[in-house]
């Protein structure tokens, strides 16, 4: 179901506001506000679009929403 990497699922997290279609559209309007230089930002919002398009409601709804921004890796 998605296959979200790490990144992807922070992302997500950042930009959640309760509903897949909420979230799409937020990525959406945030990756038309990206600069040329931030191309592997840009990169990451299509992969997790393209996600996001192919998974239901039900199966978003189960995805364990929750960030780990833990940088002492």
């Amino acid at each position: 179901m998605g296959n979200f990497t790490f990144e992807e699922m922070n992302l997500l997290c950042i930009y959640n506001n309760g509903s897949r279609t909420g979230l799409i559209d937020a990525l959406t309007e945030m990756r038309g506000e990206l600069s040329p230089e931030e191309a592997e930002l840009r990169e990451l919002t299509d992969s997790a679009l393209q996600k996001l398009g192919e998974i239901t409601d039900e199966q978003f709804a189960e995805l364990e929403m929750v960030p780990d921004f833990d940088t002492d890796e």
